[in-house]
């Protein structure tokens, strides 16, 4: 978004942010503005970013719930929230690294746009962490202290309406979308570029909504692969990660599509893990700088209720033909001979993942290996590193396939999965996606029982055949 702000201020538009409380992330995207505005009782947040982790192993085990872990990768730390109480030393040291690499390209940005240096917004940070409306006009962080209705005044002058009107002119958020998509027309042309949005975590099978079905996403890329019209194909992908056998089946599908026509990932907010799993076969791979990448480890989760089920009355007697004939059940924990044989097959496909990754990005596997070990990286560094080839946002993904293409002007971009039906819709409202939507972001508990609510999900989602999942080592909340 403040990619898109930055290039209508380039065409020499003015652009007006206002805000009664400035918060970080608000401010990100509203520091391009021409004109910055805050409310004369508001303030404005300068103080790092944080990133608190949840964990539960504690209560689990309290409830009786067992859990046991195999993993490769030294920083694969995707199943401490169910096993412990606090992070391990390895996942607060890439933590750490990781939001300090993200809050300097916070503060080399939003100073830039301000006309400051990093240092000074950085003493900001260490001195005064929220600044009052003044305090932030005599630091240069705002351009003026207003009420709405002043600024709502600014606005009908700039807009040419009358002092006493009822408002300024203005467009609404969907028709200026469909300005868009008109002014940005191709007309009739037969020649398509396809962006497939792949966004949530990769379940197996079909995957319900928000999430990754690996099956329905590879039906969607063979299709569009199969497709004559379309010539180039734009992976969107927002994931962090999950099944390693659902991203092992869309990752085939991208190596073959990339083997026939150009295709090309463009990655959001994160992709890792298994969201990289899927991205590193692409002809080429663009990142923000802030995008959360890398991640290339496996861990497996084998959780068991014996203990539960024990203390409330329940029991099982099993009859089996084969030693390991019960190793899938969740009534009891698994052997150590039963653990072996998991770590086996969570080794091979750690061995896969970095193998393919040697291969598809033109690195030496020992290479890769030293920056595997289940690490995240920030888009800046996983370029660094050669885990992605540029800095730049969807429409630079877009204009690049075009390239390969060799389509010139003659192009126009369809967008998959389809717009859902009016009934698929309600059916998801019905199902609570209202609810959740209707909460009261600003309260802080609501804001904790939400996160626990989706740890939860996280968790039921998890339903990889074998057990072993490629998934960014923790679900990262920065705030």
């Amino acid at each position: 978004m403040r990619r898109a702000l930055e290039r209508f201020k380039a065409a020499g538009k003015q652009s007006y942010a206002y805000d009664v409380d400035w918060e970080e992330r608000e401010y990100y995207l509203g520091s391009v503005a021409n004109t910055i505005a805050v409310n004369p009782v508001g303030n404005l947040e300068v103080n790092g970013l944080s990133s608190e982790g949840l964990f539960f192993g504690n209560a689990l085990r309290k409830f009786g719930v067992g859990m046991q872990v195999i993993k490769a990768g030294r920083f694969k730390a995707g199943p401490e929230p169910y096993i412990q109480n606090r992070r391990s030393q390895e996942n607060r040291e890439e933590t750490k690294e990781l939001l300090e690499d993200l809050w300097q390209d916070y503060l080399t940005t939003t100073s830039q746009a301000r006309k400051l240096t990093p240092k000074q917004l950085q003493a900001i940070a260490d001195s005064a962490a929220f600044l009052n409306a003044n305090e932030a006009l005599d630091q240069k962080l705002v351009d003026r202290i207003a009420h709405s209705d002043e600024i709502i005044s600014t606005l009908k002058e700039v807009t040419g309406e009358r002092p006493e009107s009822r408002a300024f002119r203005q467009i609404s958020l969907r028709n200026y979308a469909r300005v868009a998509e008109a002014r940005n027309d191709r007309g009739n042309s037969n020649n398509a570029i396809a962006v497939v949005y792949a966004e949530g975590q990769i379940v197996n099978g079909q995957g319900a909504a928000g999430t990754v079905g690996g099956d329905r996403l590879a039906r969607q890329l063979r299709e569009l692969r199969l497709n004559d019209r379309v010539k180039a194909i734009v992976l969107r992908v927002n994931s962090i990660g999950g099944s390693g056998t659902a991203s092992d089946i869309i990752q085939r599908e991208v190596a073959l599509t990339s083997a026939k026509k150009p295709i090309v990932v463009s990655m959001g907010d994160v992709a890792a893990s298994g969201g990289y799993y899927i991205s590193m076969s692409a002809d080429r791979i663009f990142a923000e700088a802030n995008t959360i990448t890398g991640s290339i480890g496996v861990f497996g989760l084998q959780p068991n209720i014996q203990r539960l089920a024990n203390q409330n009355g329940f029991s099982w007697d099993v009859v089996k033909t084969g030693k390991f004939a019960d190793s899938a059940t969740i009534s009891r924990p698994k052997t150590k001979q039963e653990l072996a044989i998991l770590q086996r097959s969570v080794n091979r496909l750690y061995d896969v993942f970095i193998s393919k990754v040697s291969e598809s990005r033109k690195l030496q596997k020992n290479t890769v290996a030293a920056i595997a070990q289940g690490r995240v990286w920030s888009g800046n560094q996983a370029r660094s590193i050669g885990l992605v080839d540029e800095i730049g946002g969807l429409q630079d993904a877009i204009q690049d396939a075009a390239k390969r293409a060799n389509l010139g002007n003659d192009w126009q971009v369809q967008e998959f999965p389809k717009t859902r039906t009016l009934e698929e819709q309600i059916l998801e409202r019905l199902t609570g996606t209202l609810l959740e939507e209707s909460a009261d972001s600003s309260d802080p508990f609501t804001e904790e029982i939400k996160a626990f609510q989706n740890d939860l999900a996280s968790l039921r989602s998890m339903n990889d055949p074998q057990g072993i999942y490629l998934k960014l080592p923790f679900d990262l909340r920065i705030r």
